[in-house]
């Protein structure tokens, strides 16, 4: 078995995780409402991609879809992404159990950061400079970080602005940014309706 698939073996059976999946109610941004509900949409999203991954990185976004926004209903509501009760700490906390891979443990932490920029940028015209260059010491395997804001920011209630934004703002390469619009066109079939092109 690989090493990732067993880890989510073990998150999807502890009670914490369970205990935490009927919270939620539809709201914006959020229509399905529930964490289960979110997560059978990022399962969806995901196996859509599964042909185009490695098996490593297949599990380690399995992880992150299952870990990142389990913990809503535990966090402190309208705290800061770094406070230790905002929902991605509680989450990052959790994944520390299991997994001391700080990349994993970095990407639960910030998985909203790009969101929180992007609504700066938009607002402002421009974003924390120095919250977007953490955002960038923090992460360092930007295909898989990439990978999964794509699978979690591709649902129906999500505006896709924000995943534009990262995409265009975030992405090292031209050569990535084109892969991951291929991606982007796996997951919703007609990407010119939802994302930029590169």
């Amino acid at each position: 078995m690989n090493e990732h698939q067993a880890i989510y073996e073990r998150i999807i059976e502890d009670p914490r995780y369970l205990q935490n999946l009927d919270w939620g109610k539809p709201r914006r941004g959020h229509p399905e409402g529930s964490v289960r509900a979110h997560l059978a949409e990022l399962e969806e999203n995901l196996a859509r991609l599964k042909s185009g991954l490695s098996e490593e990185t297949f599990w380690k976004l399995k992880v992150l879809i299952h870990v990142h926004d389990t913990f809503k209903a535990e966090a402190t509501k309208g705290v800061p992404i770094e406070h230790p009760s905002s929902h991605a700490s509680l989450a990052r906390r959790f994944l520390e159990e299991f997994c001391q891979e700080p990349d994993l443990l970095q990407m639960v932490q910030y998985h909203d950061e790009p969101f929180a920029l992007w609504r700066q940028a938009s607002q402002r015209g421009h974003c924390n400079q120095k919250r977007l260059q953490k955002l960038l010491e923090n992460i360092q395997d930007w295909t898989l970080f990439l990978t999964f804001l794509l699978v979690d920011g591709c649902t129906d209630g999500k505006d896709p602005e924000p995943l534009n934004w990262a995409l265009r703002e975030l992405t090292p390469s031209q050569e990535l940014r084109e892969r991951l619009f291929v991606l982007a066109g796996i997951v919703r079939a007609v990407p010119a309706k939802t994302l930029d092109s590169p």
